[in-house]
């Protein structure tokens, strides 16, 4: 019994030092240490042995299995810094390459246009309001000089929901939720930036959604000369320092007077070119004095304020601005389009 001992130890450590992965020292492992090893078979037998025997044998069997388990642990640290080794050779890093440049994202051009108005009039004392996209009938027409069956709701196709409720045509419902927060106490300076929507066909220049940002200035002797020059300084730090506006009639049920706004041609300076058809100015928004009649409906008292609003769209601003020929770009989300916006 001590001879096969000693033939199975031989045996085992010349087979551990030639296995070369692993898997085969797993199985060597298991071979001869497991239960139904050949050390396992051999002391089965030791009820034969001698009671003097039977200890020496034990104690012989234990060496044993302790020596092809020493053997077993140094082999497989081997095995493993050997299995390290070549794959930090397999996986080498030339540290001399060239780093892959990281993609970095921009602003969408109407953000942009959004945000430099911003902070344009934030910086002339206004605040940004924002309200709810799915408007109440009132406040989207009603509180705004529009009652039921105005003929003007006509110029605003809209999206209704309900009788009462529809997605807002304009943003003028904030300027109509902020009157009414201000309970007829001025004054009252805001802008009003956000989505709106109008059943209209797609096309060059028209979207069933698109953005506006809206400004109301309330009161004590407020004139259409503040509201010139509001609008005289928002032209030149919107398109250059040159340019000049002109303001001409118009109609809008919210605004008495109401005007039109034109901006002189920034790029031919005034002369006539194909982008002002020729006029020397492009239309970039309308305004007007707030009407009496929206201002007693917020709680105003009319004859002791007065007020200015004005509404433009962002859209059109970034198409002048930039020089591009179809509002559809802007939500078509072509990188190609986006990328020429990257800011410094």
């Amino acid at each position: 019994m001590q001879e096969q001992l000693k033939q199975l130890q031989l045996e085992a450590l010349e087979k551990i030092q030639a296995a070369n992965d692993l898997k085969s020292l797993n199985e060597i492992r298991v071979s001869y240490l497991g239960k139904k090893g050949p050390i396992t078979e051999v002391l089965r037998g030791m009820g034969k042995l001698s009671a003097e025997e039977r200890p020496l044998m034990g104690a012989l069997a234990n060496e044993v299995r302790e020596s092809i388990a020493t053997s077993i642990s140094a082999k497989q640290e081997g095995l493993d810094e050997a299995a390290i080794e070549e794959k930090l050779a397999a996986e080498t890093i030339d540290v001399t390459l060239p780093g892959r440049p990281v993609r970095t994202g921009n602003h969408h051009p109407i953000t942009s246009v959004i945000e430099e108005i911003e902070d344009l009039f934030l910086n002339m004392g206004y605040s940004v309001e924002e309200g709810p996209e799915v408007e109440t009938d009132y406040f989207n027409f009603e509180a705004l000089n529009l009652p039921k069956g105005h003929p003007a709701r006509d110029m605003q196709d809209s999206f209704y929901i309900t009788e009462e409720t529809l997605l807002r045509t304009h943003t003028s419902p904030v300027q109509a939720r902020t009157m009414q927060k201000f309970k007829g106490q001025g004054p009252v300076k805001i802008i009003c930036p956000g989505k709106v929507y109008r059943r209209d066909n797609d096309d060059a220049t028209h979207s069933h959604q698109f953005t506006q940002i809206e400004g109301l200035v309330i009161d004590e002797n407020i004139s259409m000369s503040d509201l010139k020059g509001t609008l005289e300084v928002f032209a030149k730090k919107m398109f250059g320092e040159e340019r000049e506006i002109r303001l001409r009639p118009s109609f809008f049920p919210f605004t008495e007077p109401s005007v039109e706004v034109d901006v002189s041609c920034f790029v031919c300076g005034g002369n006539g070119c194909s982008v002002c058809k020729r006029t020397g100015w492009i239309e970039i928004l309308g305004a007007g004095m707030v009407h009496p009649n929206v201002l007693e409906m917020a709680g105003f008292d009319s004859k002791k304020y007065s007020g200015f609003a004005f509404g433009m769209g962002p859209e059109r601003i970034a198409m002048l601005k930039y020089g591009i020929d179809d509002i559809r770009h802007f939500y078509t989300n072509d990188m190609r389009f986006l990328k020429q916006f990257k800011r410094a």
